[in-house]
C-alpha cells in the first residue's frame, strides 16, 4: 500500500496567520532550515490509483492539487477519492469536508460521537445535504473496517476521549466518560502484510496504544509539542499540552523515551505544531530526534509499507 504525507502541521498550520513566534518568523523570513506546511493529513492506496485521506483539512483543496494522483481524470468530473477517516472532531480536520461538497460521492468513517458532534453542534452532515451524497460510517473501536473491496484493513482504536471546544461533553448529553473522541488507525495491508499505524493525536502513552504499536512497520506519532508549557514559554497561551488532548514529546511521561524502544522500521513524528523546535532542522530536539532513529514529517512524504 502506498501512503502520502499531505500535510505535517498542527492546527494553524505552519506559518499559522496570526502568529509570529520564532519558528514562524523564520519561515516567513525564507530561513533555508524551515519551510511551510499544511495542515496534518494522509492519504491511502492500495494501488496509486483510488485513495482515502485521513481528515479533511482547510487544505484539502491544494493538498489535492499538490498529488496528481489525487487529482480528476478520464471524466470531467470526478475524483479518485474515496472517503475520508476522520481522527477526531476538531476543526483543523474537519472544515476540509465543506470544501469537498460539489456533487461529491463518497466514504466518511468517524468514531460515534465525532458523527453525532458533526450532526449537532458543528451541522456540516445537514448542510452537505443538498450538494453531496456523502455516507456517513461509524468507526468503532475494535471493529474493522475494510476498504478497496477488502485489499486494506484498517483497524480504529481509542486514543482520547477530549472533545473540541465547541462540542464538550456538558453539552454533548449522549456522550459518557471515555468516549471514543479521539481515534487512531491501524492500516494493514491484506497482501503483504505491511502495517502502518496513524495516530496524530495522543492523551497519554496507554498500554492499549503500545499494543497498537507492535510489529508495525510505520507509525505517524502525535508530535505536537516538544515541551508540555510550550505555549506557556513563549507566553502565548496558559494551557498546557495535556490541556489541549496531547502528550509533549520530551519530559516526564512523554512519547519520545517510548516511541524510540518501538521496532517499527519508520518512526515519523506528525501533527506538528508552529512551535516546537523540531520544526528547525539545526536544532538540538531535531538531531536528537535523528540520532534515535526517528523522524519529523514533512509535507510530501511518500512510502510504501
Amino acid at each position: 500500500m502506498f501512503l502520502r504525507v499531505l500535510g505535517s502541521a498542527a492546527g494553524g498550520g505552519f506559518p499559522q496567520w496570526n502568529c509570529d513566534c520564532p519558528n514562524c518568523h523564520r519561515v516567513r523570513s525564507n530561513d533555508r532550515s524551515f519551510y511551510s506546511r499544511m495542515h496534518n493529513s494522509l492519504a491511502l492506496s492500495d494501488n496509486g490509483n483510488d485513495w482515502y485521506l485521513f481528515n479533511a483539512t482547510p487544505d484539502v483543496r491544494s493538498q489535492i492539487e499538490s498529488h496528481s494522483g489525487l487529482q480528476p481524470g478520464l471524466k470531467i468530473r470526478n475524483t479518485p477519492v474515496l472517503g475520508v477517516l476522520l481522527t477526531d472532531a476538531e476543526l483543523d480536520h474537519t472544515i476540509g469536508l465543506l470544501q469537498l461538497r460539489e456533487s461529491a460521492e463518497m466514504e466518511v468513517y468517524a468514531a460515534p460521537p465525532v458523527l453525532n458532534a458533526l450532526q449537532e453542534q458543528f451541522p456540516i452532515r445537514k448542510m452537505l445535504e443538498p450538494y453531496a451524497k456523502f455516507r456517513w460510517l461509524a468507526a468503532r473501536p475494535d471493529e474493522s473496517l475494510p476498504l478497496f473491496g477488502g485489499r486494506v484493513i484498517v483497524y480504529p482504536f481509542y486514543l482520547g476521549s477530549k472533545p473540541p471546544r465547541y462540542a464538550s461533553l456538558h453539552e454533548n448529553k449522549g456522550a459518557v466518560p471515555c468516549s471514543p473522541w479521539v481515534i487512531g488507525y491501524r492500516i494493514v495491508d491484506q497482501s503483504t502484510g505491511g502495517t502502518a499505524v496513524y495516530a496524530p493525536g495522543v492523551e497519554q502513552w496507554t498500554e492499549e496504544l503500545e499494543q497498537q504499536l507492535e510489529h508495525a512497520d510505520c507509525v505517524f506519532m502525535d508530535g505536537t509539542f516538544w515541551h508540555a508549557d510550550e505555549l506557556k514559554r513563549l507566553n502565548i497561551s496558559e494551557l498546557v499540552a495535556a490541556d489541549m488532548g496531547h502528550i509533549p514529546i520530551s519530559g516526564p511521561g512523554g512519547s519520545l523515551e517510548r516511541f524510540a524502544k518501538i521496532s517499527a522500521d519508520r518512526k515519523i513524528y506528525i501533527h506538528i505544531n508552529n512551535t516546537n523546535p523540531i520544526l528547525d532542522e539545526d536544532s538540538q530536539e531535531n538531531l536528537r530526534l535523528r540520532q534515535l532513529g526517528i523522524e519529523v514529517s514533512y509535507d510530501g512524504l511518500e512510502l510504501e509499507v
